[in-house]
């Protein structure tokens, strides 16, 4: 049997899209059958599901002789595919050369078709002995009713005992989502999180590749490197590559680190920081450079709408928008805290004159 299903939680940066990798490719290794999904915002659960679905189910249809439940499977998978493209006419085609499986999976209810597929896939795969994951990262911009549909599903699974384990990683406000979901995600899901790094493991970091090369780091450089990047992976890496290539020679100093953090930083304003900022209105880049203004921790909404030049109630679709769009989160009620890390500096160097 698979383990708990579990949620990676974390900031942008702190290397959940890289660990969903890493688990994908031990999960293959112990035999399971998997299905990678990168979740967007502008495509719906089921369309990113089906392929995959049907690539595991060939899987397991080679694996041995002809099997009467694996076939079944194929056939529900048609059904839903069915049903979804009743709601999006046109939109979505999948090449399944079966008939579909009469009412099953097919009565337009998400909740009760992604359940009587993901049972279907997981019946198919104990009839061949072995399991399946499906890992799906992003898992924030799910709607509410695609989420609310795979946790019961996986609710299912597990009262069926089936070998379907899902894996995902999300941002900070996925655990509320799915305990406002499902009342019992909890008892379903792990939620281990996935944070910076601690001062001697961000040092080691650094120093470790480097000293495979025959390069070594003064310590007041690693300081510096822990202190300019809040021990978060990204920056670690933006910061370490920049500061090998400017130091001339070993040791590296704090000089050499001080040399290219201008690198460092031009280079994350213009890829990481920016990508986010330009999917903003600008409305919304007025209030998160208002929430920059007070400062790097969370910020009280009041506060904020204050800063912003109007009341609570008035900024509460702004706010509304940017906890959407996965820029900002609430780490407790009436507190907001933007979702990438060191983001409210970015703000005040792009909009040095606002607020």
């Amino acid at each position: 049997m698979p383990h708990k299903s579990f949620i990676l939680v974390g900031l942008r940066g702190v290397g959940k899209t890289v660990l969903l990798s890493r688990i994908d490719e031990l999960a293959r290794e112990l035999g399971y059958h998997t299905a990678l999904i990168e979740n967007t915002e502008d495509k719906s659960l089921p369309l990113l599901l089906a392929p995959q679905l049907r690539r595991i189910l060939f899987e397991l249809d080679r694996l041995g002789e002809i099997s009467v439940v694996v076939k079944r499977s194929f056939r529900v998978l048609k059904s839903f595919v069915g049903s979804i493209r009743i709601k999006t006419p046109g939109d979505f085609e999948l090449g399944l050369d079966v008939d579909a499986e009469k009412g099953a999976a097919d009565s337009g209810d998400l909740e009760s078709d992604l359940t009587e597929l993901f049972v279907s896939v997981g019946e198919a795969a104990a009839d061949r002995h072995t399991a399946v994951a499906i890992i799906i990262d992003e898992l924030q911009y799910l709607k509410p009713a695609e989420f609310s549909a795979a946790i019961m599903a996986i609710h299912r699974i597990n009262q069926r005992k089936l070998p379907v384990i899902l894996i995902g990683a999300g941002l900070p406000q996925i655990v509320g989502l799915a305990g406002k979901s499902k009342s019992y995600a909890e008892r379903l899901f792990a939620f281990p999180t996935v944070g910076a790094l601690s001062a001697d493991d961000a040092k080691l970091a650094l120093s470790r590749p480097a000293e495979r090369e025959e390069v070594f780091f003064e310590t007041a450089a690693l300081d510096e490197l822990v202190r300019i990047t809040s021990g978060y992976p990204y920056f670690i890496q933006e910061w370490g590559y920049h500061t090998w290539n400017t130091a001339p020679n070993s040791p590296i100093t704090i000089g050499d680190v001080k040399n290219a953090t201008d690198r460092a930083i031009s280079r994350l304003d213009e890829s990481f920081f920016k990508v986010r900022f330009d999917r903003l209105t600008p409305s919304e880049k007025r209030y998160a450079r208002a929430m920059a203004a007070l400062g790097s921790g969370p910020q009280r909404s009041g506060d904020i709408a204050a800063a912003y030049g109007t009341d609570v109630m008035s900024a509460g679709p702004i706010r509304a928008k940017l906890l959407a769009k996965g820029m900002i989160y609430s780490p407790s009620h009436g507190n907001n805290a933007f979702t990438v890390p060191l983001f409210n500096d970015y703000l005040k160097r792009v909009m040095p004159n606002e607020n």
